[in-house]
């Protein structure tokens, strides 16, 4: 077992790999709902957000207020949170985010997971009324976050400096391209004025078209403001065009945009693919942690 996972030596998966990597596991609870939590771990830590938003509940129950209904989809993608009828996601947690996972020993329905938000990057910890399959659901996360963590390190998940060092090495091809794109210009400014200044010392009526001057292997040099389409070959047909490269960017299994060496503008490899890297990176080395636990023994919690 990878040390990036911990879970109860006394239980065993309860789903093929396939399963998980493929598709998805459906499940059905009530959301009691989520609060922010100070830690990414700790059984206090969720007990005391599982007695606070079961107090609310109680709260709104009392208010005539019916507690809902979602459907929970976990695969190696994450654990998405829907409505049941219209399927709308409400909430879409990725595995490498999930850093705890507990269910009820005395309670069966109870489970509760805390996951980082990947906007506030505030720890939520979400709570669940499952019908009697807690501990089940509880698993399920956790072999999904195994699975997603060797597809993590099969994708390249290790290659993280490597990809870091890519990302610097085409940083400083772009830079030399801008650089070398301006001499190119100040080149032609120079021409341009050279040219200027022959036909300006030449006598009148004596001006002549000037053939653009050609290098040593009789070829019309470069020139970054010149069309394509107006310099013909020697033979008198226009060159090929250059074919367009696809605007479509392909993801990777966990978001990423593949590395494009002949792809080098800025807006082709932002940073966040390096920052996507290391959050994975991070999150999994942080790991998940499985426990069966007592959150509450208030006769509040007989019921939700």
């Amino acid at each position: 077992m990878n040390r990036a996972f911990s879970r109860k030596k006394d239980k065993t998966w309860m789903h093929t790999p396939e399963a998980l990597s493929k598709h998805y596991i459906p499940y059905n609870a009530k959301f009691l709902g989520s609060t922010e939590v100070e830690q990414p771990k700790g059984t206090e830590v969720v007990r005391d957000a599982v007695r606070k938003l079961k107090f609310a509940r109680h709260i709104k129950k009392s208010e005539g207020q019916k507690i809902p209904k979602v459907e929970l989809q976990i695969s190696i993608y994450g654990v998405k949170i829907l409505e049941p009828k219209s399927k709308e996601v409400q909430h879409n947690c990725q595995l490498h985010r999930i850093s705890f996972c507990a269910d009820d020993k005395t309670d069966k329905r109870i489970f509760t997971f805390i996951c980082k938000d990947s906007e506030s990057n505030k720890h939520l910890c979400y709570v669940f009324d499952s019908e009697k399959c807690a501990e089940e659901i509880t698993l399920t996360i956790g072999q999904a976050f195994d699975l997603a963590y060797r597809k993590f390190l099969e994708s390249g998940g290790k290659d993280v400096e490597t990809r870091k060092q890519i990302a610097v090495l085409q940083k400083r091809i772009q830079d030399l391209e801008t650089e070398n794109m301006e001499l190119k210009n100040k080149v032609q400014d120079l021409e341009n004025q050279l040219r200027i200044t022959q036909v300006s010392t030449s006598p009148a009526g004596n001006v002549t078209p000037k053939c653009p001057s050609t290098d040593i292997f009789d070829m019309i040099p470069f020139s970054p403001i010149s069309h394509q389409s107006s310099i013909p070959t020697r033979n008198g047909t226009q060159p090929p065009p250059v074919p367009s490269r696809s605007t479509e960017i392909k993801r990777d299994l966990f978001g990423a945009e593949p590395f494009d060496p002949f792809n080098c503008g800025a807006g082709d490899f932002p940073p966040d693919i390096q920052s996507k890297l290391d959050e994975m990176q991070e999150g999994f080395k942080m790991g998940l942690t499985l426990e069966g636990t007592v959150f509450c023994l208030d006769p509040l919690d007989s019921r939700c």
